[in-house]
């Protein structure tokens, strides 16, 4: 007689049956979380290095951010942006204290933050009756997103073959090369968009020279210049933007990921003679900003910003990748990355690695085929690196 399932069971079956089937998930349900371990529905520990692609920047089970969440859930959710509320307020006075910015508009999430941010970009050149600068330059190996326009500017086939066609005006260039960007970048282009770090595309990081070039060629052409920080954004790196590494400021950056520690936002920040292209009623948002979120956010922002916090994810993110450099294996090609957002690329396909992972009591993740991406919660400590390495050295050698 077979045995029946178990309730966790149960919700995985039911999980296969009544969820769209957009991602591949593991066969175990995960119930719990303290600190960067999640745990499952049986009480196995999993050492994240996920954080929720990036977004649990203080883990789980956190003492202050719960104690937020709660009294903010005391007040109001949500009351739309038809009227001012005090969090979003303080939320965006703190984001422009602590950024370029003059002007922050919030979102739900990174893919919408970045189609606002392109909609900004053109509508620049529209009050300047430049109705034919509409092109949009982004790089090989970029993701900004899975939606419509954001998956226009992704470009990788896989995500953009089977819903062409996309946004028109999309000019694609060579990440990291200067005179693939100059070739793209003209008297029509309206924006250029870049993430400081690709995540998805490998953790590969924009060289200084590669930024200032872009700031000088928007600044020749009018063109808006923007930094795609959803993912590399918020201390991932060890300062709080990853643009700062390179002294190059943008007209334009998009957050969202960690920005309110798992809750959902997203937030354009805009130079003024930027945000005051877009007038009432030309963009807007039903969700972004609400009052609860905004108040999770800024106790995030506060807590991430803090030179101390940020000086652990450097020490941390150095360690990590002096630790995973040790590991002997003629499976690894390369460890590179900065801060807490560290690549360890293969020679070949990561997946059997990650679902290896599993049993050892890890979560990974890959970004691209042969690339294992590290951005676990920011508050991961030497000890939990430790304890990646040596799982990560037993795997690799079983893999030979």
């Amino acid at each position: 007689m077979l045995n029946a399932p178990t309730r966790a069971e149960q919700f995985v079956d039911d999980g296969e049956h009544y969820l769209a089937q957009t991602y591949k998930r593991p066969p175990f349900l995960l119930v719990s979380g303290d600190g960067p371990y999640l745990y499952d529905s049986e009480g196995h520990p999993y050492l994240d290095w996920v954080a929720g692609i990036a977004v649990n920047a203080l883990g789980y089970n956190d003492a202050g951010l719960t104690q937020t969440m709660q009294t903010a859930a005391a007040g109001l959710i949500h009351t739309s942006n038809l009227y001012y509320t005090a969090p979003a307020i303080e939320l965006a006075s703190l984001l422009i204290e602590k950024s370029f910015a003059d002007r922050v508009f919030f979102s739900n999430s990174g893919a919408e933050a970045n189609e606002g941010a392109v909609k900004w970009a053109r509508k620049v050149q529209y009050e300047k009756g430049l109705t034919d600068k509409t092109e949009i330059v982004h790089f090989s190996g970029a993701f900004h997103g899975r939606t419509m326009g954001a998956v226009a500017l992704t470009p990788k086939e896989k995500y953009q073959k089977p819903f062409m066609p996309l946004m028109p005006h999309s000019v694609l260039a060579e990440f990291n090369n200067l005179e693939s960007a100059r070739a793209a970048i003209g008297p029509k282009t309206a924006g250029v968009i870049v993430e400081p770090i690709q995540g998805e595309g490998g953790i590969n990081i924009a060289t200084d020279e590669f930024l200032r070039g872009l700031r000088a060629l928007c600044d020749q052409h009018g063109a808006v210049l923007i930094f795609d920080e959803v993912q590399c954004g918020m201390g991932r790196t060890g300062k709080l933007w990853a643009h700062e590494h390179s002294g190059v400021t943008p007209d334009i950056m998009t957050l969202a990921k960690p920005l309110a520690g798992g809750l959902p936002i997203g937030a354009i920040l805009l130079t003024e003679a930027v945000a005051s292209a877009m007038h009432p009623g030309e963009h807007g948002t039903t969700f972004g900003g609400g009052p609860m979120i905004t108040s999770v956010a800024k106790h995030v922002l506060q807590r991430i910003s803090q030179p101390e916090f940020l000086e652990h994810v450097n020490e941390v993110g150095n360690y990590l990748q002096e630790r995973l450099s040790e590991i002997n294996s003629p499976l690894i090609k390369e460890v590179r990355g900065r801060g807490l957002m560290v690549a360890l690329e293969l020679t070949g396909d990561v997946s059997a690695m990650v679902e290896a992972g599993y049993q050892h009591g890890l979560l990974l993740v890959n970004a691209g085929t042969n690339v294992i991406r590290f951005v676990p919660p920011l508050i991961i400590d030497k000890p939990h690196v430790d304890q990646l390495v040596e799982k990560l050295t037993t795997i690799l050698s079983a893999s030979k």
